[in-house]
């Protein structure tokens, strides 16, 4: 049974500064993706701090986001103290995020350990997703472990990174064996194509990298200064002026200055102290229109509709209507394998095979000065 001193010191900060552009038009640049709703009444965000709360007081819950969007996230989290929202003044990658994340929580408390989790992740199985969060965070706390969640996969997915696991690990000395399985992390591999991604799957000795990490102040401290020790210094100064006004001044002056790279890049593909934690519950990290559809339940032609919506001969498409109080029936007549979404000011009709292009269409928008502010 976890004593209370053992609860306060644990921490979560939540990655939320995403754009998110692949879901335009519903998602914009000051209400992206992790502040909308998409599935369900609550959006991404306010999903993601919800799932967490049985384990972690609410005033160790840590937002990392941007100026533009630290407004939204305040007003969807009336309740977290406004100090635990942190808006970076430029994006600079997730290593620059852990870093300041951390500086955080080692000046509240250097023994603290802290779990670092996207905002826009669909987790249905809570229950499951805790246990694997509440050994990891037990196993962070005893030693020297950077802990990361590996997604058992269910299919040949080439937008995964990817993690070779080693053999199980047994359980601390003199502890009784958690009910998660922990694997020493041999390699971290990027995104595959198709025939290795086949490959990783059949052998079932990988995992998918799902950017969810697990480790005590000290050690990821130890982890920056031994394989990047300019971050680790940045780390030690925002150490210093965390819980003070000084901390956004500094931040404007050194963030832009950083360079941009990934927690994984950085740290993990070069630790020798990974240990990998099964996270065997569903899982699913939204990444486009057509990653939704997995969570809508289809018409008899495999239609995903959440609109009023009617057809004539067409099949496979994804209907998305997020208006509010002047919703109009949506038509379609013979279209297959298309995305359509509707706003209060803006259509997107896509082929499916082109959903990865939307990206591009905002940026074509942000660079004409009458579709600004759509973007």
């Amino acid at each position: 049974m976890k004593t209370k001193s053992d609860i306060n010191d644990r921490f979560v900060i939540i990655m939320a500064g995403g754009r998110g552009e692949r879901f335009w038009p519903v998602s914009r640049e000051k209400t992206p993706k992790q502040l909308i709703k998409l599935i369900g009444n609550r959006s991404f965000l306010q999903q993601a701090v919800d799932r967490v709360l049985p384990l972690v007081p609410l005033k160790n819950i840590l937002i990392i986001t941007n100026s533009l969007q630290a407004p939204e996230v305040r007003k969807q989290l009336p309740k977290l103290p406004k100090g635990n929202v942190i808006a970076e003044p430029v994006g600079r990658d997730t290593c620059a995020a852990v870093t300041l994340g951390a500086a955080v929580v080692g000046q509240r408390s250097t023994t603290g350990v802290m779990a670092v989790l996207p905002a826009d992740h669909v987790i249905p199985e809570e229950k499951k997703f805790q246990q694997v969060l509440s050994d990891s965070f037990d196993l962070a706390a005893r030693g020297q472990a950077i802990v990361t969640i590996g997604i058992k996969p269910t299919e040949p997915a080439t937008g995964y990174g990817y993690i070779h696991v080693g053999a199980p690990l047994p359980a601390p000395r003199g502890l009784k064996p958690y009910k998660t399985t922990f694997f020493k992390a041999e390699k971290f591999v990027e995104k595959p194509d198709y025939e290795k991604a086949v490959e990783y799957v059949s052998g079932g000795d990988y995992r998918w990298n799902a950017g969810m990490f697990i480790w005590s102040f000290v050690t990821i401290t130890e982890g920056l200064q031994k394989h990047q020790p300019q971050m680790a210094e940045a780390c030690q100064r925002w150490f210093k002026l965390a819980g003070t006004t000084k901390l956004d001044k500094v931040l404007a002056k050194e963030y832009p200055e950083i360079k941009k790279v990934s927690i994984d890049y950085a740290l993990l593909e070069h630790a020798q102290n990974v240990v990998v934690a099964a996270g065997d519950f569903v899982w699913d990290d939204l990444g486009s229109w057509t990653a939704l559809a997995r969570h809508i339940a289809p018409d008899a032609e495999g239609n995903c509709a959440v609109a009023d919506f009617i057809h004539v001969d067409a099949a496979r498409n994804i209907v998305f209507d997020a208006r509010v109080k002047h919703r109009t029936p949506i038509a379609l007549v013979g279209m297959r394998d298309s995305i359509v979404v509707q706003t209060d000011d803006a259509t997107l009709i896509a082929h499916k095979s082109q959903a990865q292009k939307i990206k591009e269409l905002v940026a074509k928008l942000a660079s004409m000065p009458k579709y600004k502010n759509l973007v």
